[in-house]
């Protein structure tokens, strides 16, 4: 028989909103559509779900996913635009014990096949307008696919009681994939303690670096395929505040939902504050609601930030982890972002609970100011990845997610990160790993090596690359790669950038010198990230 957590006291207009008694999306499911269940849970182009709604839709879902044969473990992959559809089958799927795959829609037919295949998707939530992807897949479809534009109808006759399934801390509930090293994305399995341990940290620390009160409206800026999205979806939820839910980041839109809907906090990275704020016509008056803005996936320029206060008038708090971490795992608060203070070259101070240390190349700790890699503790982090045990111990040891960035820890506790030891590119807060370029430009005909590398960016924060060594007897063209690159690449991922040379520099042992072709770009900056 399912439970329901005991009920919290009525909140007051704009007070904080912890429900420490809900610790799964299960009980936040039930909690909220008892207590609230007139309050807007999902606001997405005019449409309005509630909290009632919300449930209800899970359970039907939930109980059309077990009459499918899905059953607890089993993958249900999501490959469409934000919208009321999307959450509803991430919150079915924690009512089955099912794990939500939600697939980047930007990749193309044979990155979305390997997701598919390596997850083992026993159920695809297909959006219309990206049937074609599914159509020219490589390898066969999962066995049902549902559309959803036509997922009301596929769930009607399920009955609308809960399905009575209760999740532990532990138990899987989502798994996103980001790009490998390798060049194969990873599967990172991210379990129900991943979306309420930070919450928890924070308000057991009596901290509001990120704070959630009655009569919130939450933009979320993030696609929800990226565990940013996703996390502060849940966090919203999980507070019973209204999320707005764009189908996908447009800035104008951006800016009008903010003001016509009364937004009062936002998540999204620095390339969207900047497009947002050189949108023509753009003033303050349209953010006179907005209370706080947290950002994340990479730095913001002092510039930036200047404006940003200037116009937004209202309180930042930048985030920074990775999927592994379950997102969030260090945080600057508001009262740091002073432009010209010494702390803004920081990514932030790790949550109560949280801890961080940098590490040399022997797993040994560094005292305060030492360079080397981040390392980072937290409730939150992942399960693991995917079927990759090797890896996974590789990247969680002891309990500490390495991270791959080169940083240091000050005297306070406050982490800064200088470089990058994995060679992974920012591109507007998308990680790309130049392995993966690299693999399919080999395959072209006339590029006998390809060597990738991130530069910086205005717009975006970095941008990719590539070196490319012609195979003897050719010459390929900038456009001749590009076009090559379009169907198998997502554009993200794309080279905006040729340089075409004889050969790529080595050390001794023959490994390419993949800085020195990086550092170039960066040798007037403080730090070599953007």
């Amino acid at each position: 028989m399912a439970t329901t957590p005991t009920p919290a006291p009525p909140p007051r207009p704009g007070a904080a909103l912890h429900h420490p008694e809900l610790t799964n999306l299960v009980d936040t499911s039930r909690f909220h559509a008892r207590h609230r269940g007139g309050t807007a849970a999902v606001l997405c182009e005019g449409r309005t779900l509630t909290y009632a709604d919300l449930d209800t839709a899970a359970n039907r879902t939930a109980h059309a996913l077990r009459a499918a044969g899905v059953t607890e473990g089993d993958r249900v992959a999501y490959l469409g635009k934000e919208s009321e559809h999307y959450y509803e089958a991430l919150f079915a799927c924690a009512k089955t014990g099912a794990v939500l795959v939600p697939v980047n829609w930007r990749l193309t037919a044979p990155e979305v096949s390997h997701i598919l295949g390596d997850s083992g998707t026993r159920l695809l939530f297909l959006e219309d307008e990206f049937a074609p992807i599914v159509a020219a897949l490589p390898t066969a479809p999962p066995r049902t696919v549902v559309p959803v534009d036509a997922i009301a109808a596929w769930r009607a006759g399920h009955p609308d009681t809960d399905p009575g399934f209760e999740p532990g801390p532990d138990t899987p509930v989502a798994q996103l994939y980001t790009s490998g090293t390798t060049g194969l994305p990873k599967g990172v399995v991210l379990a129900h303690r991943s979306f309420f341990a930070i919450r928890d940290a924070l308000a057991d620390g009596g901290l509001d670096w990120i704070d959630w009160r009655a009569g919130d409206i939450a933009l979320v800026g993030i696609p929800g395929f990226h565990v940013g999205g996703l996390w502060w979806a849940t966090q919203n939820f999980n507070a019973g505040t209204t999320v707005v839910a764009m189908r996908a980041f447009a800035a104008r839109q951006a800016v009008d939902l903010i003001r016509d809907l009364g937004v009062t906090t936002a998540c999204v990275v620095p390339a969207m504050l900047r497009m947002m704020l050189t949108e023509p016509g753009v003033s303050a008056e349209d953010f006179t609601t907005l209370r706080k803005t947290v950002y994340g996936g990479s730095p913001i320029s002092e510039a930036l930030l200047e404006e940003s206060l200037a116009v937004l008038d209202c309180e930042f708090a930048q985030i920074y982890g990775l999927t592994e971490t379950g997102n969030t795992a260090v945080c600057l608060p508001p009262a740091a972002h002073v432009p010209g203070g010494t702390l803004m070259q920081a990514a932030g101070h790790p949550y109560p609970g949280v801890r961080a240390k940098v590490i040399d190349g022997q797993g040994r700790e560094l005292p305060p100011g030492a360079i080397g890699e981040v390392c980072l503790h937290t409730p939150a982090r992942m399960v693991g990845y995917w079927g990759l045990p090797d890896r996974t111990a590789e990247t969680l040891v002891d309990g500490w997610i390495h991270t791959g960035d080169a940083g240091y820890v000050d005297e306070d506790g406050y982490v800064f990160i200088r470089d990058r030891i994995k060679d992974a590119i920012l591109v507007a807060g998308e990680n790309v790993y130049p392995a993966e370029i690299e693999n399919v430009l080999e395959h072209h005909p006339a590029v006998g090596e390809a060597v990738v590398v991130g530069v910086p960016d205005e717009r975006w924060g970095e941008k990719v690359h590539a070196f490319v060594v012609p195979a003897a007897g050719t010459r390929p063209t900038a456009r001749d790669l590009h076009t090559f690159l379009v169907p198998r690449l997502a554009a993200f991922k794309l080279p905006a950038g040729y340089e075409f040379t004889d050969h790529v520099p080595r050390n001794p042992s023959g490994k390419i010198l993949r800085r020195a072709l990086r550092d170039r770009f960066w040798n007037d900056a403080a730090r070599k990230v953007n």
